[in-house]
């Protein structure tokens, strides 16, 4: 039942639906006609002045009907079409308004031979839609509207709400000045501004509560959701200049999105990070263990590139935060650097460059090789080794590789059992390992002294796993021919002055960590890492978190969502259903996965539950995080 004496009025164009239903008529009826966008364009504009109240709503109607040429046979199309337009908050909570049908009243400018059969489908009844209706010609051409409505006239939804005279506190739900002129003339107890289609300044200026959606609006009201956490109240915090397509995917999921272009300081962070649900970096942000004392809501960090050593992983687990990466969304990229930098550098290319740039021509073959028949060696046969296998055996070099752990070969390439065995083979030789700190100057003098005089050297991998002196000196007594670097043990974090013992050596390329950095590539992180925040922030599904058990779950209907974090310790499991079973929770399906550290149990529900289970759950003795989800 509805809380005593309460009533919920909703707006219908722009607020139960994404859509004005007279601009929608307006593209069906105007097709074929060669001024179909000026005419729609004027519509629109004429919609607008009247939603905001610039011009009389009476005239408002009055100009926009003239200018439409619809017939009553178009109606059945417009309202097929509004169908599938409904506010997706408002579909999503269907049941609110099965519910509470009773206390819920639609009260538009709009007219009710469209309105009646959409809300309909919500349960509410013709008698509870209050709305203009048309008048139409012999030929059923829609030709004016009843005059004597009030709705049909300025300030119309005040006479009509007072002609209803309804009972207890009335709340008015909509996007435009008619509807928070109820409030303001006292014959609505609140205002609640639905912004989650359009924004009107006004609106939302006047409005007692911005409600983005509808579930935010339940929320507030402490009724009945299909989400028991509005989305636009979860924070999101992206920096480093995240591709904009991660702020539209969240955004449009209904996220509150924050974007800063640069990477913040340990202090900064601690500072901006208070409130922070989701943290989105890439690869200069750290995320120390202070951050993430000083983080009070964090859930999620996604790392909006491969590695992830500038995330205290330990630490993030201990507090309940999972942490989603990029491992494969820019592979092609490094891939199709590494055989340009191969080809540039057997053919000299970037010292003939650098000569003519100085007005020097030295036209020679000396130093300059095709790659067809020379033998590359891969270090590191993960997703970028076994790519760029494959290419560099499309452009006809002998491909050799070593990995610690066994991998297949494919194509025609040879498998090493040491590193010194590929070393000793290798015309080429390029890093494709981990950031694991064990790697540090993985490769040094030694290594170095291991490979054939002349041999070039591409390192696209981590910048601390190469020592960076004995490359110098090694590039400088021409040990090895040329060089392609493109990471370095220290890294800016903004742009400005960089140093390295390699700069102005011969035939050395250096790039600034743009391995991954394509438009293709960041795109494609900017899709994978956000569709990983949002299972993880909508559904509980883990798959793919480096620091988390992996959980993948089946799409549950008509059930709460209990998530459970908790140190994996002996007992908790038993304990949570303990704590189910004392409150008759009936449970419809149940998830556990561990690692040494934390275990991750998701339980599914009948939708009834008594909320004194919840503060059960998170008084369970360790317990790291809980959350609730539908």
């Amino acid at each position: 039942m509805a809380k005593a004496g309460r009533k919920y009025v909703f707006d219908f164009d722009s607020t139960l639906t994404r859509v004005e239903a007279l601009d929608v008529l307006a593209e069906m009826t105007l097709q074929g006609n060669s001024k179909r966008n000026e005419i729609i364009e004027e519509i629109q504009k004429i919609t607008n002045l009247g939603i905001d109240g610039d011009i009389s709503f009476t005239e408002s109607l009055e100009r926009r009907i003239k200018l439409l040429n619809a017939n009553k046979s178009d109606l059945e199309g417009l309202v097929a079409e509004l169908r599938q337009k409904i506010s997706k908050s408002i579909e999503s909570n269907k049941e609110f308004f099965e519910k509470f049908s009773d206390d819920i009243y639609v009260i538009s400018c709009g007219f009710k031979e469209f309105i009646d059969p959409i809300v309909e489908e919500y349960n509410i009844p013709s008698e509870r839609v209050y709305a203009n209706t048309f008048e139409f010609g012999e030929d059923g051409k829609i030709i004016g509207f009843d005059a004597e409505n009030p709705l049909s006239q300025h300030n119309g939804k005040i006479e009509c709400l007072k002609q209803m005279n309804l009972e207890g506190e009335v709340q008015v739900i909509g996007d435009g000045y008619s509807d928070y002129v109820m409030r303001q003339a006292g014959i609505a107890d609140k205002f609640f501004a639905y912004t989650e289609n359009v924004h009107r300044d006004k609106a939302a200026d006047n409005a007692d509560h911005i409600t983005p959606n509808l579930d935010e609006f339940l929320f507030v009201n402490d009724l009945p959701r299909n989400i028991s956490y509005p989305k636009n109240r979860i924070k999101i915090l992206l920096l480093e200049n995240v591709h904009p397509d991660a702020f539209e995917n969240l955004s449009e999921d209904g996220f509150s999105v924050e974007t800063v272009k640069h990477s913040l300081s340990e202090e900064e962070l601690i500072e901006k990070i208070k409130g922070v649900h989701v943290l989105g970096i890439r690869s200069k942000t750290q995320v120390t263990k202070k951050v993430l004392e000083a983080a009070n809501k964090l859930l999620v960090v996604g790392a909006f590139c491969i590695g992830t050593t500038q995330i205290d992983l330990d630490n993030c687990k201990r507090k309940g935060v999972a942490v989603f990466n990029a491992p494969y969304s820019n592979t092609r990229s490094v891939v199709e650097l590494a055989i340009g930098e191969i080809i540039m550098l057997m053919r000299s290319v970037f010292p003939r460059s650098t000569e003519i740039h100085n007005g020097q021509w030295q036209k020679t073959a000396a130093g300059s090789r095709e790659v067809r028949g020379k033998n590359l060696g891969i270090v590191g046969y993960g997703n970028i080794g076994k790519q760029l296998s494959v290419l560099a055996e499309a452009i006809g070099m002998r491909v050799y590789y070593y990995d610690v752990d066994d991998k297949l070969a494919l194509g025609n390439a040879i498998k090493c059992n040491t590193l010194e065995d590929l070393l000793n083979v290798s015309d080429v030789v390029t890093l494709h390992i981990d950031d694991n700190k064990a790697n540090k100057n993985f490769i040094g003098a030694r290594e170095i002294n291991q490979m054939r005089d002349g041999a070039i050297f591409v390192n696209l991998a981590r910048g601390f796993v190469v020592d960076i002196k004995a490359l110098a000196n090694a590039l400088k007594s021409g040990k090895l021919s040329g060089a392609a670097i493109d990471v370095y043990p220290e890294e800016p974090r903004s742009n400005g002055e960089f140093f390295t013992e390699l700069q102005g050596l011969n035939n050395v390329i250096l790039t600034p960590h743009v391995g991954g950095s394509t438009e293709e590539a960041q795109r494609n992180i900017a899709d994978f890492v956000p569709s990983k925040i949002m299972d993880y922030v909508n559904s509980g599904s883990t798959v793919d978190a480096v620091n988390f058990p992996n959980i993948r779950l089946p799409k549950q209907n008509k059930a709460h969502r209990f998530l459970h974090i908790h140190k994996n310790v002996p007992g908790v499991m038993a304990k949570i259903n303990e704590v189910l079973a004392k409150y008759e929770m009936n449970i419809s399906g149940q998830y556990l996965s561990t690692d040494n550290e934390v275990g991750y149990v998701i339980t599914d529900l009948d939708k009834e539950y008594n909320k004194d289970v919840i503060k059960a759950l998170k008084k369970i003795e360790n317990t790291i995080k809980f959350r609730v989800l539908y």
